[in-house]
């Protein structure tokens, strides 16, 4: 041995607790002990003994071992003697030997643990300590099967450690894994090759595990070594021979593609490919009709599309250089391998059609850049157009009602193949228009008669084309005169022939997408407005029998009203009617399932509005029509609210609050329907809407089911402020005392942009008011910052935070829109506190967001209020504050010169600097000159740089400047 004493014995009864069904006080003893052998200098010196002379037969203590062992060598390695270096390898070593002669193999994780370690050491040691690693290794192992197994697993080991692109390394690391890999090169690959050869010969057939392990290894190291070393006849030979053996046939394909895949030049590898292509044909692997074993066919099919995608590779350098002539080798060998490619796209299996979509997609890419297709690429062409439909449609275990993992990875592999689509539709539109005309005509002319699958894909072929042929904004109905009359055709075709009525959810979800992504058809043959309405009004889509079907529906049906409304004016009132029970509040307690959920109404409400509104109808009617529909929803909500104080039961209350809330929102949602051109006073609806403003106000005041509800009325009160303009102000006094009353941080949070929004939009309309509520609303704000929070509470941190930015945001608001009255009026002493506030904001909270905010104020007011004529004793502030706070916030260790948020708030902080000057002049100099840089000790000479910048007229020279200041003063 190569220490000096021998290492104290284990604590067995810690190893007691690395038995998985150990007790909870054992295990936790056997964590201490395993964090005390890491730290100790010596400690791992006992585990080495226990491997080197196989002190315990336990699994579990020798996989403990071998992990002090790793962390002695991943983090230590360094600081060991060259004895313990050498005594590491002994014991590894050592350990290997007792595996060859051991009568049974370790379990497999104490095996990789071991190759593990064994890399780790390799990494660490080749080779300047350790050159002949693996030439001792083979000495060692030799061709045992135990010891080839181990050999393979410490290759792999080391694949993961050195070569692994998956694995981010360091700039320092990689150079490390460059310099291994070029010593191996040099020194050992030819070796490790041979090896793999002879292991892959011998093991073939008596142990087909072994030589999986090896193909694996090739594949892996085959990207970074020669390639001539395996591509050759012996190899190669070899290699194909075990395609044929079931046992191996997946992983030599495996094998095989990573030698595809290998960077070379383009002509190598078109000569590579097709000498392969040649012996896989030869050997019969292309007859895929014969091959019943799934499993390998979508190895084989990666193999295929592996092979296709280096040809198309090839032929892009090629042509990039020498033309398309350059080009034309790989392209025929990529055409010949069509037919195969087309065999594994209609595959029944969608995992093996899968693997080669990539490649298909690829091979209509060349033919994109090709002047002009052959006869032959046209008709390759249109067989990948009706694999592609083929394989587009469902199948009969597809559960439509409960879609799980199955479904998931078919609607996945769905969308792999719509883009295959749009390729199609790129390469030949004229193709795939005719395709798809032929598919959708036949099955629609007899679609009574043919199953769901089939009418669902002829109808969803017609879908995809909207976004396979480019229009813009959907104008899919002018321009091209034979795109127009083909998608034309279809869509008559479509809403004509009474399809809609299929019995089968899926078709009937397929239908109205269609209808609505072309709902421009409708402008152009408006006729066939009423029957499509009529199929979304009834059982065929809003009353269907699948709530799945009847949500998308609700969904659908207000993108088509939106869009076709000017022609529905005449069948308002019939719509509104034939709606109407799907518009009701429905109550927790009517204990009917209703037709809808409250997210599906939204879009029915929202239709609802853009009928009314939409039209060219007289005011009286829209008035009429929308007091019509607001005002069930207002008695209901009228009912609600006197019922929900008195419910005793908590669960029941939330639901009510609930409902409630949803009847707030329906009645918002109605709101969307307005526009500049069309408003709310325009259209006569002015009352119905201050209506709701009544009815809903006073449930701010209801102690129950405050959270929902009052977050609801305050969304509607946002939109009412766009709706409503200045109507809407009688309101807001009444609204502003309900939201203040007891307020929680986040309820001031939400209430803030309410104000701003209203601040923003009515101005000197509001100042009164806002006078008002200024300090109560800023008092409330104070309260709630100032209470005080557990050290480690993250949700009320950030509670604090986001209040403290929504305060100095609506005190932006405020001063940005020239209202120094709201301000002014507060009195000194609470103007003098505000403007404090600001100044702190600025400095103490490390959020450069609000710091940002809090320097664009201190500009407004300076500018507002820093001149001759300003406010009595601001000059005063600003000089004592405002300046101070220039130079202390940049100068906190909190303040980041390299994140972007906080340089913009250096910018801000800049121009608060630059408006003192401006509104102070050359006493603004003078002060920074003579008082306050000497005072944070910067020299005269930066001083006199620095006035000098603020003194220019371009702000972009005080900007660069202050970032370069400020990272000189904290060197």
């Amino acid at each position: 041995m190569a220490c000096q004493s021998a290492p104290p014995a284990m604590d067995e009864q810690a190893l007691l607790g690395l038995d998985p069904n150990a007790d909870a006080r054992y295990r936790q003893r056997a964590m201490a002990y395993f964090e005390q052998l890491k730290e100790s200098q010596d400690g791992w010196e006992v585990c080495a003994e226990a491997l080197s002379n196989g002190l315990y037969s336990d699994d579990h203590v020798k996989f403990f071992c071998f992990q002090v062992l790793e962390h002695q060598v991943k983090f230590r390695h360094a600081a060991l003697t060259a004895a313990q270096q050498q005594l590491i390898r002994e014991t590894l070593m050592k350990w290997l030997q007792q595996q060859l002669v051991s009568s049974q193999p370790e379990q497999p994780f104490v095996r990789n643990k071991a190759a593990q370690v064994l890399a780790l050491t390799f990494v660490l040691e080749y080779p300047s300590l350790w050159p002949e690693f693996f030439f001792d290794l083979l000495a060692l192992v030799g061709l045992t099967p135990q010891g080839v197994d181990l050999y393979l697993r410490t290759l792999m080991a080391i694949d993961a450690e050195v070569v692994d692109r998956d694995i981010l390394h360091s700039p320092e690391e990689t150079r490390r894994n460059t310099l291994i890999k070029d010593s191996m090169r040099e020194q050992c690959v030819p070796h490790l090759v041979e090896s793999w050869f002879h292991i892959l010969q011998t093991y073939q057939r008596s142990h087909p595990q072994l030589t999986c392990q090896c193909l694996e290894v090739v594949g892996a190291y085959v990207s970074w070594i020669d390639l001539n070393l395996i591509a050759n006849d012996r190899f190669v030979s070899l290699l194909l021979g075990q395609m044929s053996l079931e046992a191996l046939r997946e992983e030599a394909c495996d094998c095989l593609l990573e030698i595809i895949n290998k960077g070379m030049d383009p002509h190598d590898k078109t000569k590579l490919v097709e000498s392969l292509s040649q012996v896989l044909q030869g050997g019969g692997f292309y007859n895929i009709e014969q091959e019943d074993d799934v499993d390998f066919l979508a190895k084989f099919s990666r193999l295929v599309n592996g092979m296709g995608q280096a040809l198309v590779l090839s032929w892009s350098k090629l042509t990039k250089g020498g033309g398309l002539k350059a080009g034309a080798e790989p392209l025929a060998a990529l055409e010949a391998k069509v037919p195969l490619l087309l065999q594994l796209l209609v595959h029944e299996d969608d995992d093996i059609s899968s693997n080669v979509v990539g490649c298909c997609y690829e091979y209509l890419h060349v033919l994109k850049q090709l002047p002009q297709l052959t006869d032959q690429q046209k008709s390759n062409v249109e067989a990948i157009m009706m694999a592609v439909m083929k394989k587009l449609t469902y199948d009969d275990e597809y559960n439509f009602e409960n879609e799980g993992e199955d479904e998931a990875m078919f609607v996945e592999y769905r969308k792999q193949l719509k883009m295959l689509l749009d390729r199609l539709a790129q390469v030949s539109p004229v193709l795939l228009l005719e395709a798809v005309g032929r598919v959708f005509t036949r099955t629609l002319q007899n679609w009574q008669a043919a199953p769901f699958m089939e009418v669902e894909v002829a109808i969803r072929l017609l879908y995809m084309l909207g976004e396979a042929l480019p229009a813009s904004h959907g104008a899919h109905f002018s321009g091209d005169a034979a795109k127009t009359s083909a998608l034309q055709d279809m869509m008559r075709t479509l809403v004509s022939c009474n399809v809609s009525s299929y019995q089968h959810s899926s078709v009937s979800l397929e239908f109205f997408e269609t209808v609505v992504r072309y709902d421009k058809f409708f402008v152009v043959e408006p006729q066939h407005i009423p029957n499509v309405l009529m199929a979304f009004l009834d059982h065929r889509g809003l009353r269907h029998s699948s709530p799945k079907v009847r949500s998308r529906v609700a969904y659908l049906f207000s993108r088509f009203v939106k869009t076709l409304h000017k022609h529905m004016t005449a069948f308002v009132e019939d719509i509104l009617t034939r709606i109407q029970d799907l518009l009701e509040l429905a109550p927790p307690e009517n204990g009917f399932p209703a037709l809808l959920t409250s997210d599906d109404q939204l879009f029915m409400f929202e239709a609802a509005g853009v009928l009314i509104v939409g039209g060219d109808s007289p005011v009286e009617r829209k008035q009429a029509l929308m007091g019509g529909l607001l005002r069930p929803l207002l008695d209901a909500f009228r009912l609600l609210l006197d019922k929900l104080p008195q419910e005793a039961e908590e669960e029941r209350r939330a639901a009510l609050a609930d409902c409630l809330s949803h009847a707030v929102g329906f009645a918002s949602r109605t709101s969307k329907a307005f526009s500049n051109k069309q408003t709310v006073k325009q259209c006569g609806c002015s009352e119905a809407y201050r209506d709701c403003m009544r009815t809903f106000l006073p449930a701010l005041g209801c102690p129950v089911g405050r959270g929902p509800l009052r977050g609801a009325v305050r969304s509607f009160l946002h939109r009412m402020i766009i709706c409503l303009e200045e109507e809407v102000l009688p309101f807001i006094p009444a609204a502003s005392q309900h939201l203040l009353k007891d307020p929680e941080p986040r309820d001031l949070q939400e209430f803030i942009p309410l104000i701003s929004q209203m601040t923003a939009k009515f101005k000197r309309q509001v100042s009164p008011f806002l006078q008002q509520v200024f300090m109560p609303l800023v008092g409330a704000i104070f309260e709630a910052l100032g209470r005080p929070a557990e050290e480690n509470d993250q949700t009320a941190a950030l509670e604090q935070q986001l209040l403290r930015r929504s305060y100095f945001s609506f005190l932006l608001t405020v001063v940005g829109s020239g209202m120094s009255e709201v301000l002014d009026g507060q009195g000194p002493e609470n103007m003098e506190r505000v403007v404090f506030t600001v100044v702190q904001g600025a400095v103490d909270y490390p959020d450069p967001v609000a710091q940002k905010t809090c320097f664009i104020i201190l500009s407004r007011l300076v500018d507002m209020w820093g001149g001759k004529d300003g406010v009595v004793g601001f000059p005063d502030f600003i000089y004592k504050h405002i300046v101070p706070a220039c130079f202390l916030a940049p100068l906190k260790p909190t303040f980041d010169l390299s994140d972007a948020q906080t340089v913009l708030t250096l910018a801000e902080c800049s121009v608060t600097l630059k408006t003192i000057h401006l509104k102070r002049g050359p006493e603004f100099i003078q002060l920074l000159q003579q008082e306050y840089l000497p005072s944070l000790q910067v020299s005269p000479q930066v001083s006199q740089e620095l006035c000098q910048v603020i003194q220019q007229p371009d702000i972009k020279v005080l900007k660069s400047y202050m970032k370069a200041f400020f990272q000189r003063a904290r060197l």
